[in-house]
């Protein structure tokens, strides 16, 4: 099974789909729904290119822009967000013509010409809509109890709700269980990681990889339980499917997030998790025309070197509005041939940093550079069978390979490096 599988449609769309590129009427007013990383760098994109039109920013939280990947990196010594005003220089209340940072949207309707969105205060109609209102965190309803942390209110909690002693059982030991298990093992709770597949990180680095991993729970008083599901979570802790119970005072579901796109209803073709698809201009294909884009976490977007990558990527919210708004304004990005960046994820866990470009596959083969038993970092390789092509590069505690890793995934394909090359800690990361 692929690590990043093409995620099955909910209505047929060729790849092709959706208007040509090329210049249309140029709109003269956006309408931006949401209020993160992504659509912050949209309203800036649109100003420094000298757009003078009416923007609107609708978000749901109720609270001004900030930055998600500290609320578990700095979960417990950050008690105040880190605003994208100070993190980004954008600060949309000024740059925007109308903000309103609580007025979720409820609804859309499109026409070939505008959008309408409908809000508990109102319909809103633009020229064009620019969607960009993230994701959610997973949590089965059966789940009594459990806390999520995606929201900088649910940051708020879960730090009130931890104290050193009290015992934290983790579900899920992806990106973001594993960062909060080392942030709060080193605060002196106890934490358990239950996680249902062979090996932490199994669903983006495969299990192999995966299981390279392990010895940093250990290392850091951190109990890990892999290939185990949970049955049943209530107020006295986690009981899993083998019987086992697992005492806790706080319970956190990090299982996983999806698209929120749920408001958009049958507005726009979603897939099964809610995901919009978009072209390398983030148009949504299926959409009556080129003034409907998505950005960000909401997107599964057409890359001509990965396929098809799904959202979530802090790099690509913080890059990709810049080539939206040239082709929602200019037509021409997608025609340059801007834009196509690869897939980048960093972590801080566990005592490690952790990069990760492009989009491994589980039938890739792996080879690593340098020895993760020893100190001084290595790197996981991920290439096509039978040949040299790579997907996909890992680097951990070796910062020299960061900038080459990311210049590998810089060209309109794939790379390709020789095996023994990159096999060679000692030899530059490079063809």
């Amino acid at each position: 099974m692929s690590l990043t599988p093409e995620r099955p449609r909910t209505r047929t769309t060729s790849d092709a789909g959706g208007p040509p590129h090329g210049p249309t009427r140029r709109p003269a007013s956006v309408l931006v729904v949401g209020a993160g990383l992504a659509a912050t760098q949209t309203v800036a994109a649109l100003r420094e290119v000298g757009y003078s039109g009416h923007v609107t920013v609708l978000g749901a939280e109720g609270v001004a822009p900030y930055d998600r990947p500290p609320l578990s990196k700095h979960l417990l010594d950050h008690v105040s967000p880190a605003w994208l005003a100070d993190e980004v220089g954008t600060d949309i209340t000024s740059q925007a013509d109308a903000v309103h940072l609580a007025r979720p949207a409820r609804g859309l309707v499109v026409t070939p010409d505008a959008v309408t969105v409908h809000t508990d205060a109102g319909d809103l109609t633009s020229d064009a809509l620019v969607v960009a209102t993230g994701a959610h965190a997973v949590l089965p309803g059966a789940w009594v109890g459990a806390r999520t942390l995606h929201t900088w209110a649910d940051a708020q909690e879960l730090r009130t709700a931890l104290r050193p002693g009290d015992r934290l059982v983790v579900v899920g030991a992806g990106w973001i269980g594993a960062e909060v298990a080392g942030v709060a093992a080193r605060a002196g709770v106890d934490v358990t990681v239950v996680e249902a597949a062979a090996a932490p990180l199994a669903g983006a680095l495969g299990a192999r990889v995966g299981a390279l991993t392990v010895p940093w729970y250990g290392e850091h008083g951190v109990r890990l339980l892999t290939g185990r599901t949970v049955a049943q979570v209530d107020a006295r802790g986690v009981r899993l499917s083998d019987g086992t119970h697992l005492p806790a005072d706080v319970v956190l579901a990090a299982v996983g997030a999806r698209p929120a796109t749920a408001w958009l209803g049958d507005a726009l073709p979603r897939e099964a998790d809610g995901a919009l698809r978009v072209d390398e201009g983030f148009a949504v294909l299926g959409a009556p025309g080129r003034h409907v884009r998505a950005v960000g976490d909401v997107t599964l977007r057409r890359s001509r070197r990965h396929g098809w990558v799904p959202g979530g990527h802090w790099d690509g919210a913080l890059r990709d509005p810049a080539e939206l708004v040239a082709d929602l304004l200019e037509g021409d990005a997608a025609a340059a041939g801007r834009g196509d960046r690869a897939p980048y994820v960093f972590s801080t866990q566990l005592g490690h940093d952790l990069t990760l470009f492009g989009q491994p596959s589980a039938e890739d083969d792996v080879v690593l550079r340098g020895d993760p038993a020893a100190d001084g970092g290595w790197t996981a390789l991920w290439y096509r069978p039978g040949g040299d092509t790579i997907s996909g590069v890992l680097t951990v505690d070796r910062p020299r390979d960061v900038g080459a890793a990311r210049r590998l995934f810089t060209s309109a394909t794939l790379p390709e490096l020789a095996r023994p090359l990159a096999a060679d800690p000692d030899r530059p990361l490079r063809p």
